[in-house]
C-alpha cells in the first residue's frame, strides 16, 4: 500500500510540473502574441506618420507651383515678381531640335590630363557601362563633358520611342522589374549583384522615380542611360512623378546637380528637362501585364495614351502651354497658360491639382504688382465654416458654372478638350494611388491623380484585356504589396527609404508564365547588425522626432487650438482635448492619444496636459536669433521647404546665391503666399544675421544651414527638407475670398 502512495505522490507531482509547464508556456505564448502586436502597432503608425508627412510635402509643392503659375497669370511682365519666377515657366525657348542640340553642345570643353575619372566614346560600349558602374561605386565622378555627351545620345534614343513600349519574355527570357530608387545608388548596386547587370539575356524595366531625396540620383540616371544605350531593346525606362523638374527644386536633384557640376550644371538639368519629357509612359509585357508608376483612373485609356505627343509635358503638373509665333518665326511658349486656373479645369473630377481660383479677369491685372496686390492678404481670416462651405460648392458645382472664370482665352491655345484629356492621362498615371473601395476619387493627399479602386482595375483590365498592373509610387515596408485581388502589384526598390530598417526594397521577375517572383533585400549594412526590435525602436526615434519638429513649427496655432479648450486660460488642457486640438491644427490622421507618452512629458497630478511646458521642453535651439521676430521664425521653420524651392527659382544663374533685393522679394512673395505680413524691418534683421560678411548677396545654403532643425545625418532630411510644411500651412490661399 505505501508503494501505491508513492507512485500516486509521484504522479501527482509530474502532473503539477506539467500543468505548470503548460502555464508557463502559454504565458510566454501570450507575452509572445502581446510583444508582436505591440511591435506592428509601433511599426503601422511609424509608417503613418512618415508618409502622412511626405504626402503633405508633395501638396506643398504642387500648391506652391500653382500660386507662381497664379502669378505669372495675373501679374504685369514688368513686375519685379513676375521676372524672378517667369524661367520656370518657359520650357521650349527653341523648338527646334538642332538648336537645342548645339545649346547642349559639349565639345568645347575640355577634360583636364589630372582628370581620374572615367572615360566614354561612342557608340558606348557593354564595358564602358559596366565601368561606369564600377567607378560610381569607388565614389568617383563623370567629367562634365561626357555626361553632356551622354545625355545628348539618350536624348536621341528617347526620342524614337514609342509612349508605350511593348516587349516580350519570348521563349524562356525573364524580365525584371524594379520601382522607385530615389537616388539610393546602394540599393542599384545590389540589384545588380543579386540580378546581374542588364544584358541581352537580362532585360529589366525600371518604373521611375530614378532621382530626389537620395544623394546620388545623377548617378542613377547616367547608369540607366548608358545601359539604354547598349542594349536599347533590353533595357526600358518609364516616367516618373518625379521626372519632373518642378519637384526637381524641392527635393533635392537639383541641387545635386548643381553642386558636383558647378561649372555645366545649368545646361545639365535643361537637358534633362527634354530627357524627362521624353521617357515612356508605360511599358506592356506580353500584352498582358501593364507596369506604370503611379495607377490608373476611370478614364485612363492606353489609346489616347499611345497616341499623345508626351513631350509637351515638361511638367506634368499643368497642360501644355499655348504658343504664340515670336518675330522670327519660332514657337515660343507663353508664360502661363490662362486656362490652367480656370474654374471648369479645377472642377473636372479626375485631377485633384487645387487650382487658387483667379481674383478676376486679365485686364483687371494690368500694372500689378505685390506692393498693391499685399493689401489683400490684411483683413482678417475667414470663417472656418464658409471656407468649408465654399469647398463644397466647389465640389458640388460641376462645370456647369462660369462666374468668375478667366475669359480671356484664346481660341488658338493648344488646350483644347483632346489635350485636356491627355493631360489628365498623364496626370493619373504618374500620381495615383490605389485604394480598398470600390469608385474613383481626386487624390487630395498628394495633390495630383486619384485614388482608384479595385472596380476600376477590373473595368480596365477587362477593356484592355490585360491581367495584371505593375505600379511603384508608394513606399511599403515589404518593398512590395499586392491589392485588388492581386491584380495591382505595388513595387518600391529604395530600401531604407524613411530611415535605416524603415522599409525593404523589392524587384520583381517575370517569366513566360507571368507569374510574379518577388526578391526583398535592405541595402545597408547596419540593418543587418540590428534585431528586429532595435530596428522598429531607431525608426520609431526617427519619427517621433520629425514629429515633434513639426509640432514645434506650428507653435503658434497649436496654442490658439489649446486655449479653445481652455476657457480660464489654465494652460491645462485634457488628454483628449490635447489630442484633439494637435490633430486639428496638423491634419495628418495619426494616433494622438496613443503618442502623448512619447511626444509630452509635462502633464499634471491629475493627468491634464500642461501645454504651455509642453512647449518649453520642445523648444529646439537654432542660430542666435534673439532680434529676430518669433513669429518669423516660426514661419521659417514651418517653410523651410518652400523657402528654399523659392530661393532655387530666383537664383536664376544657378550660382547658389540671391542678392539681398531678390531675398526681399522672395520674402515679399511668401507673404502673398502665406497670407501673412512681413515688414522690411524684419526681412532687414533676417539678411543682416545671415549675410556676415556683408558683401550683399545671401548664399542660400548657409541660409539653410542656419536655420536647420533637424539632424544632419537622418535620411529625413534627404531632399533637404522632405517632410517640412503640412497640408493646413497650404490650404489658406483657398478660404481667401478674393483668390
Amino acid at each position: 500500500m505505501g508503494c501505491g502512495v508513492t507512485k500516486s505522490n509521484q504522479f501527482n507531482k509530474h502532473s503539477r510540473k506539467a500543468v505548470t509547464t503548460i502555464r508557463a508556456a502559454v504565458l510566454i505564448q501570450r507575452w509572445y502574441r502581446q510583444y508582436v502586436a505591440r511591435t506592428e502597432m509601433r511599426r503601422r503608425y511609424t509608417w503613418h506618420i512618415f508618409q502622412s508627412i511626405e504626402y503633405s510635402g508633395e501638396q506643398a509643392q504642387i500648391k506652391l507651383y500653382n500660386f507662381l503659375g497664379y502669378l505669372m497669370d495675373n501679374f504685369t511682365p514688368s513686375s519685379n515678381e513676375r521676372n524672378l519666377i517667369s524661367h520656370i515657366f518657359r520650357e521650349n525657348e527653341v523648338c527646334q531640335d538642332a538648336e537645342w542640340e548645339r545649346y547642349f553642345c559639349y565639345k568645347n570643353i575640355e577634360v583636364p590630363e589630372i582628370y581620374s575619372g572615367p572615360h566614354l566614346t561612342f557608340p558606348l560600349t557593354v564595358e564602358q557601362a559596366v565601368g561606369l558602374v564600377e567607378a560610381f561605386r569607388n565614389k568617383k565622378q563623370l567629367h562634365s563633358r561626357y555626361v553632356l555627351q551622354l545625355l545628348l545620345e539618350t536624348w536621341r534614343q528617347l526620342r524614337m520611342l514609342p509612349n508605350i513600349s511593348r516587349i516580350s519574355t519570348c521563349q524562356s527570357k525573364e524580365i525584371t522589374i524594379c520601382g522607385d530608387l530615389h537616388g539610393q545608388l546602394e540599393d542599384l548596386l545590389l540589384i545588380f549583384y543579386k540580378n546581374g547587370m542588364p544584358s541581352l539575356e537580362k532585360p529589366y524595366v525600371f518604373n521611375g522615380d530614378f532621382v530626389d531625396r537620395g544623394k546620388d540620383s545623377i548617378e542613377i540616371l547616367i547608369i540607366l542611360f548608358s545601359f539604354l544605350l547598349v542594349y536599347p531593346s533590353e533595357v526600358h525606362l518609364n516616367r516618373g512623378n518625379h521626372e519632373d523638374h518642378i519637384v526637381n527644386l524641392r527635393y533635392g536633384f537639383t541641387k545635386e546637380v548643381l553642386t558636383k557640376y558647378k561649372m555645366h550644371g545649368k545646361r545639365i538639368l535643361k537637358l534633362l528637362q527634354k530627357i524627362f519629357s521624353w521617357l515612356p509612359l508605360a511599358t506592356v509585357i506580353d500584352q498582358k501585364v501593364l507596369v506604370l508608376h503611379g495607377g490608373i483612373s476611370d478614364i485612363t485609356d492606353l489609346s489616347i495614351l499611345a497616341r499623345l505627343d508626351r513631350h509637351n509635358y515638361v511638367s506634368a503638373l499643368r497642360p501644355p502651354k499655348k504658343r504664340h509665333q515670336s518675330s522670327a518665326g519660332a514657337s515660343i511658349d507663353s508664360d502661363f497658360d490662362e486656362d490652367v486656373l480656370s474654374t471648369n479645369k479645377l472642377l473636372q473630377r479626375r485631377i485633384s491639382l487645387t487650382y487658387p481660383k483667379p481674383l478676376g479677369t486679365r485686364e483687371s491685372f494690368q500694372n500689378r504688382s505685390l506692393q498693391d496686390f499685399s493689401n489683400r492678404i490684411k483683413g482678417k481670416a475667414v470663417d472656418e465654416i464658409e471656407i468649408h462651405k465654399r469647398k463644397l460648392a466647389i465640389l458640388n458645382m460641376g462645370t456647369n458654372s462660369s462666374e468668375g472664370m478667366t475669359q480671356s482665352v484664346s481660341s488658338e491655345s493648344i488646350n483644347s478638350d483632346n489635350a485636356k484629356d491627355e493631360w489628365k492621362q498623364i496626370l493619373d498615371l504618374l500620381w495615383s494611388d490605389p485604394m480598398i473601395q470600390d469608385g474613383c476619387t481626386p487624390n487630395e493627399v498628394r495633390g495630383g491623380g486619384c485614388y482608384w479602386g479595385p472596380d476600376v482595375t477590373e473595368d480596365f483590365l477587362n477593356r484592355h484585356n490585360l491581367q495584371l498592373i505593375i505600379r511603384s509610387h508608394e513606399c511599403k515596408q515589404d518593398g512590395y504589396e499586392f491589392c485588388h485581388n492581386r491584380k495591382v502589384l505595388t513595387l518600391f526598390s529604395a530600401s531604407n527609404y524613411y530611415d535605416v530598417g524603415s522599409n525593404r526594397g523589392a524587384y520583381v521577375k517575370l517569366g513566360p508564365d507571368l507569374v510574379p517572383y518577388l526578391v526583398q533585400y535592405q541595402a545597408s549594412s547596419m540593418t543587418r547588425e540590428l534585431t528586429v526590435k532595435q530596428s522598429v525602436g531607431r525608426t520609431e526615434r526617427s519619427a517621433l522626432k520629425v514629429l515633434r519638429e513639426q509640432l514645434f513649427a506650428h507653435k503658434s496655432d497649436l496654442i490658439c487650438a489649446f486655449k479653445k479648450f481652455d476657457s480660464e486660460n489654465t494652460g491645462l488642457v485634457s488628454l483628449n482635448n490635447w489630442a484633439s486640438a494637435v490633430e486639428s491644427v496638423m491634419y495628418l490622421g495619426v494616433p494622438w492619444r496613443m503618442l502623448r507618452g512619447q511626444l509630452v512629458t509635462s502633464k499634471s497630478t491629475d493627468g491634464m496636459i500642461d501645454y504651455l511646458e509642453w512647449f518649453n521642453e520642445l523648444a529646439i535651439k537654432g542660430p542666435n536669433t534673439d532680434h529676430i521676430d518669433q513669429s518669423l521664425l516660426e514661419t521659417l521653420y514651418r517653410h523651410r521647404s518652400t523657402v528654399e524651392t523659392i530661393f532655387r527659382i530666383v537664383d536664376t544663374d544657378n550660382s547658389g546665391f540671391i542678392t539681398i533685393e531678390d531675398f526681399r522679394q522672395t520674402w515679399k512673395l511668401l507673404s502673398v503666399y502665406l497670407k501673412m505680413e512681413i515688414t522690411d524691418e524684419a526681412i532687414s534683421d533676417l539678411a543682416v544675421t545671415i549675410d556676415s560678411n556683408q558683401d550683399g548677396s545671401i548664399d542660400i545654403d548657409e541660409f539653410m544651414e542656419a536655420f536647420r532643425l533637424t539632424d544632419k545625418k537622418s535620411r529625413l532630411e534627404r531632399g533637404r527638407s522632405m517632410f517640412m510644411g503640412t497640408v493646413n500651412d497650404l490650404t489658406k490661399l483657398e478660404g481667401d475670398p478674393n483668390i
